[in-house]
């Protein structure tokens, strides 16, 4: 088996795990959301409406602040509701998942031991040995 096989086996064992499984449950039931759709759908028209408002010659400062407003008050209400904070929580793990799975490859190209390397849970503050951030 070539190592873009194993790769492939990689992807499997990842489709199977609790995290990525956790990680397309909790965005099928944000997509099938109408509410959680309706007010992304609002959120994505006010900051359209505020980026017209800021390319404006004379920028009207009184609707640039009402703008301002409704846009972190439509993020807050994206942000409570209870499926996004599902899928947030989900999201997080599925994307430490991937990258420990990515630091670890990252150690081995480097000339690492694959058995005993470890991954970091944290940011070390060095690029070098890092598999990206999330």
């Amino acid at each position: 088996m070539d190592v873009i096989e194993l790769t492939r086996e990689l992807g499997k064992a990842l489709q199977q795990d609790d995290r990525y499984i956790a990680y397309t449950l909790a965005k099928q039931v944000n997509d099938e959301d109408k509410e959680l759709n309706e007010d992304i759908d609002k959120f994505t028209q006010l900051r359209l409406e505020l980026t017209n408002a800021m390319s404006c010659e004379e920028k009207d400062g009184d609707l640039l602040q009402k703008l301002d407003e409704d846009i972190k008050s439509a993020y807050k209400k994206i942000m409570s509701n209870k499926n996004m904070i599902v899928f947030q929580a989900a999201q997080k793990g599925l994307e430490d998942l991937v990258n420990n799975i990515n630091q670890i490859i990252s150690m081995c190209a480097n000339g690492e031991d694959p058995e005993t390397c470890q991954p970091s849970s944290g940011c070390s503050g060095s690029c070098a040995t890092c598999g990206g951030c999330g």
